[in-house]
């Protein structure tokens, strides 16, 4: 994509204020941080609920952009950067986007439904991009900043389009259809996802239909109710499992691992196999199919291609990997849309300064291979990437286009030289087409633990935190607490993807924690909650903030300070407003004051407390007046100092119920673990964890055998019981045992029998269709968090962080 500033005015009727308006734009961005803003770059500042664009343009000036489509210029660039002023910057972003499709005629599919549009997308990218130059929708870019942004990627080499439109609420399918402009349609399905931003089932339906109000053909299952939303206007081609009025009748006949499709078109009649059995999958084949059927190719070439399909996976996987590296795995895919995204990810969970990239060759961009390679090597270079380590046969022949490249022919080739490529304390993507298996790369690198692991979705901690802060006022700052491993979902990880959020605080309990971090480079300011005196030299060493909260540590750590001879170190003070746990009482303020008046070893950062019983309405009265009490505290400290220190004592229940009281800054919890005490805001969060393990081994037991310690369980009749790696040592309490609690197996509950283990429990899988080998879910969505809190008589705390640190974790974007 290449466009000029003038165009750019001309399409956006933008207000000029600048000086160089001769200049050709390369790159559009709308995220401040990734590192592939430069002088080429036209950055949106787009004005998100959570975000305002505008905030980030004087970095932005520093790192070398120059231009920006803006609603205000900011003061201290007039003169200098050069602005397109527009009312509106999504909808000038959206503007441009559909200015851009308008310059080119070629087929476009436009994908839109509940569930499985990404993964149509990806196969019917596989099943076609051997006969066109495909663009499509990197990921799941379907929203309506996703939707431009993967438009924009249209160049003069490409003849056919395939997007996917994602919609949450009524109005915003208008806007995508006059950006995608698509001259095909796919329906996939109509499900409960998004329910809650629409009056009614019809309204959503009604709302996802306009998307094909100017297409020539819709492809659906029929559906009567469905055909209402239609208009009769547009063309429909049809398939159907029970009506034999479909332009494609279908019949399925499922076999061990793959399904039969018995397929009646007109007045042919043939089968087609494809290598799934679950419904959604068949149901996403079928679209595919029908698209091939509409482009008229060979049967023989259908039915080779649709049994070629793939499972698609659509997260980003963070690993930890053989001598201290991380593996980002990104092994299923190799385009050039899709090679950004997953460096501006690198660049966000990097834990080492060293950045490595294993690339395969590189598919499906509308370039030559001679542009290609050069684009590759430059966004190689604006990441500022260490080593690339090329396989395939036409990276090799471009190697030297890159600086600090290992390349290799074929993946035997790579093979032969792992042992001398030293792979050790560095950050690794590893990124490839389907066709080079690179997920063998990632068995070879990856560190190997047993077989339970808990899944973090990144995803849902940024929504989650980003829920939070839209209920803050605009000044209002954010700190995070990270403590006890961030409250089991693993510190390090978490606290670099706040980092990249730019959250101004991060709190942990104890200095070992903070230390964790600090040695992982997160360079945010971190406070201490619970310092012990003994841990004051190490606090000072790393760089962290103590929260004080006694007059003796106070001493010791202001003598620590003079001994140092530090100049105004950060600390927190810590006020004891009811909470009765930590914190200077009302008493020990004058002398705390005269301790403060006249050193200058010291700055109070922040001033904050505690509430006992935010989350309890019951308690409104009491809480109301810790927050007086700790107003008329705070305000008598800051009184006496030379400097205006933060105020703070809101937690996450505190930032919801009692949202008078954000003063200058909150601290968010649990909250951004996706877990709130209040019914309709967990409606509203995401599920940041789940935990998983595997059957270890089937065993079938007669009647009036036992299970486990004890014999607590006694087969009443003949029965099958898994056993699961993972036991009371990982996190499972001994009382989730003997039928309170239980596992999910292909959608179906296990009870747990039996005493849990130290490492291992029983569960009884009678009647449910399982192997061994087969993944378990031990908490999600079912059980949650929260089932398992109720059922045990305790807090959602002490489950998630009662999961021990030898249960893997593995982190993903989807």
């Amino acid at each position: 994509m290449t466009l000029t500033i003038r165009k750019v005015i001309q399409v956006l009727k933008a207000q000029w204020v600048g000086t160089k308006e001769v200049a050709v734009i390369d790159c559009i961005s709308i995220d401040s941080r990734s590192l592939q803003n430069d002088v080429g770059t036209l950055f949106f500042a787009i004005e998100g609920p959570h975000h305002n664009g505008h905030e980030f343009i004087e970095g932005l000036y520093e790192r070398g952009v120059r231009y920006f489509v803006v609603t205000k210029v900011p003061p201290t660039l007039k003169g200098k950067g050069q602005f397109l002023v527009v009312e509106n910057t999504l909808q000038a972003l959206q503007t441009l986007a559909a200015f851009h499709r308008s310059l080119f005629d070629f087929p476009i599919i436009g994908i839109t439904g509940s569930n499985g549009k990404t993964i149509v997308k990806e196969w019917l990218n596989f099943l076609l991009s051997p006969d066109y130059h495909v663009i499509r929708s990197p990921k799941s870019y379907n929203s309506q900043v996703g939707v431009p942004l993967s438009v924009l990627g249209i160049n003069e080499n490409h003849n056919f389009g395939i997007f996917e439109a994602g919609i949450s609420e009524p109005n915003e399918m208008a806007q995508l259809e006059q950006i995608i402009q698509p001259t095909i349609g796919i329906l996939t399905n109509i499900g409960s996802a998004h329910d809650e931003g629409f009056a009614n089932a019809g309204e959503k339906i009604k709302e996802k239909t306009r998307l094909f109000q100017s297409v020539s053909l819709l492809i659906m299952q029929k559906n009567k109710s469905l055909a209402a939303f239609i208009n009769p206007k547009i063309k429909t081609f049809t398939w159907s499992f029970n009506d034999h009025s479909a332009d494609v009748f279908v019949q399925k006949r499922t076999l061990t691992r793959q399904s039969r499709l018995n397929i009646t078109y007109g007045d042919q009649c043939f089968s087609v196999l494809i290598p799934f059995t679950d419904d959604a999958s068949v149901q996403n084949s079928l679209h595919c199919l029908m698209v091939l059927l509409h482009l008229g190719y060979e049967l023989e070439q259908i039915q080779q291609r649709i049994l070629a399909l793939y499972p698609v996976e659509m997260r980003l996987r963070v690993k930890n990997g053989i001598h201290h590296t991380l593996l980002i795995d990104d092994s299923y895919s190799s385009d050039f849309q899709s090679l950004r995204i997953a460096l501006d990810f690198l660049e966000n969970q990097k834990q080492n300064k060293k950045k490595t990239v294993i690339l395969s060759d590189i598919f499906q961009s509308g370039l030559t291979e001679e542009e290609l390679y050069a684009q590759v090597s430059q966004l190689i270079i604006s990441n500022k990437i260490n080593r690339v380590i090329g396989i395939g046969p036409t990276i090799f022949k471009y190697r030297k286009k890159f600086i600090n490249c290992v390349a290799f022919a074929s993946m035997a080739e790579f093979y032969a030289a792992f042992d001398r490529l030293h792979f050790e304390q560095e950050t690794i993507l590893i990124k490839g087409a389907r066709d080079f298996r690179f997920e063998e790369i990632v068995t070879l690198l990856e560190q190997k633990n047993h077989e339970t692991v808990l899944e973090i979705n990144l995803n849902a901690i940024s929504h989650n935190y980003n829920f939070y802060k839209s209920k803050l006022a605009p000044n209002t700052r954010m700190m995070v607490m990270v403590k006890a491993f961030g409250y089991g979902n693993g510190g390090v990880e978490i606290a670099r993807l706040l980092e990249y959020h730019k959250v101004d605080y991060l709190g942990v309990a104890f200095a070992d924690e903070g230390i964790s971090l600090k040695e992982a480079g997160i360079q945010v300011p971190i406070m201490v909650m619970n310092p012990e005196s003994t841990a004051f030299s190490a606090i000072i060493a790393h760089g962290l903030e103590p929260e004080i909260y006694s007059l003796k540590g106070f001493k010791t750590f202001l003598e620590l300070a003079h001994e140092r001879k530090l100049k105004a170190y950060p600390i927190h003070l810590k006020l004891d407003t009811g909470m009765h746990r930590l914190g200077f009482s009302n008493t020990d303020l004058p002398e705390l004051i005269s301790l403060l008046q006249g050193q200058t070893h010291l700055e109070v950062r922040s001033i904050l407390s505690h509430l006992s019983a935010s989350d309890d309405l019951f308690h409104k009265a009491f809480t109301h007046e810790q927050i007086i009490a700790f107003t008329e505290m705070a305000d008598l400290l800051a009184g006496h100092l030379p400097n205006t220190p933060l105020r703070h004592i809101l937690n996450t229940s505190g930032i919801s119920n009692f949202p008078e009281a954000q003063l200058d800054m909150v601290r968010l919890g649990i909250g951004l673990y996706g877990i709130s005490n209040d019914r309709d805001e967990q409606k509203q969060l995401e599920r940041v964890g789940t935990l998983k393990s595997v059957i270890s081994q089937l065993h079938h037991i007669p009647a009036g055998d036992s299970v486990g310690y004890g014999r607590r369980y006694m087969a009443d009749e003949n029965r099958t019981i898994a056993t699961i790696p993972i036991g009371y040592a990982d996190g499972i309490r001994r009382s989730w045992g003997n039928g309170i609690g239980y596992i999910m197996i292909h959608g179906q509950k296990a009870p747990i029998v039996g005493s849990v283990c130290m490492d291992m429990l029983m569960a009884d899988v009678t009647g449910i269709d399982c192997k061994e080998g087969n993944t378990v879910i031990l908490l999600g969505e079912q059980p949650s968090v929260q089932d398992m809190a109720d059922t045990l008589g305790t807090i959602p705390y002490e489950i998630l962080t009662g999961i021990s640190q030898r249960v893997k974790r593995v982190f993903y974007r989807e």
